[in-house]
């Protein structure tokens, strides 16, 4: 029975599974934020303390983390930044005394929803989390797809596809490139684009869920740009769907939660996709939040 940690910038999560996927035992820590050696430890006495209340002393354990292993082992990339350069398994394994496999956090959520969630059955899933930045993963035939330099499935730092005038050049990334499909989808990215619109500083206008209050409340610039959201979501996925042919497209994230998001964008898509009968379904993450610490749970199993 695996023990899957989900490393967040926020917070650390282990959970334990039985062998059937039922949650056993679950455990969280604020995140030892720019303490690479406070983190592994945290780690530790989460796996430990996990372990004791569940008989798992010789589990292995999957972690999720905010970036990619290179082959070398080292982390690359991603916004935990104490973590990059790190041979981060190695040294859990070390500390922990039982196996230890790391993988990106997209990859995690979207293997845990492939399994047995939204995506349960399907040969060919993509898993599209949109929250505070956009990540991805792809899952095919119930293994993941981690790519030659472990980035598979990565779409955020994509540039929106079909772009218009009014999006070029965009708006720019931290990545040093503009207009990336992040800086349109992710929450701040929202907030951003209406900001804009309204003439307000980006950055203190309202946060996701008021604007869709005021959508609601029928504020006509709310509204559209609720709609510019899920229209470059629809095209930034057509994309995917015109390259990988997946059987589900799962959300992910918070802003996945739109309201009606996940039910419109297969219409929305369809002016972009290259087939006539695209049978690609897109739908919400089973387990929500849980999906990224399951799948980690899944991943040291050796998927």
């Amino acid at each position: 029975m695996p023990i899957g940690v989900d490393y967040g910038g926020t917070k650390i999560e282990a959970i334990a599974l039985s062998d059937m996927g039922e949650e056993l035992a679950r455990r969280r820590v604020p995140t030892p934020r720019h303490d690479y050696a406070g983190s592994i430890e945290a780690v530790a006495t989460l796996v430990n303390e996990v372990s004791a209340e569940t008989g798992l002393a010789d589990s292995p354990v999957g972690m999720g983390i905010p970036g990619a292993v290179a082959p070398d082992g080292r982390v690359f990339n991603g916004n935990s930044t104490w973590l990059i350069g790190q041979p981060l398994a190695a040294d859990l394994t070390a500390r922990l005394n039982r196996p230890v496999r790391v993988a990106n956090d997209a990859n995690c959520f979207v293997l845990s929803e492939a399994r047995d969630g939204a995506g349960q059955g399907a040969d060919v899933v993509f898993g599209a989390i949109l929250g505070t930045g956009v990540g991805g993963g792809l899952v095919v035939h119930g293994r993941m797809i981690e790519g030659a330099s472990g980035m598979g499935g990565e779409w955020g730092h994509s540039p929106l596809p079909v772009a218009d005038l009014s999006e070029f050049p965009g708006p720019e990334c931290f990545c040093g490139r503009r207009g990336c499909v992040e800086q349109w989808l992710s929450g701040p990215g929202l907030e951003a684009d209406y900001a804009r619109d309204c003439g307000i500083t980006p950055g203190t206008g309202p946060r996701v869920p008021e604007i869709v209050e005021r959508a609601k409340a029928g504020e006509d610039q709310a509204e559209a740009a609720l709609q510019r959201h899920r229209r470059r979501l629809a095209r930034a996925l057509a994309t995917v769907v015109n390259t990988l042919d997946p059987d589900v497209i799962v959300l992910g994230g918070g802003v996945s939660n739109l309201p009606g998001l996940a039910e419109e964008l297969s219409e929305l898509m369809r002016p972009h996709v290259y087939s006539t009968y695209s049978n690609t379904t897109v739908r919400r993450a089973v387990y929500g939040d849980s999906s990224g610490v399951r799948g980690a749970a899944h991943i040291a199993s050796g998927v």
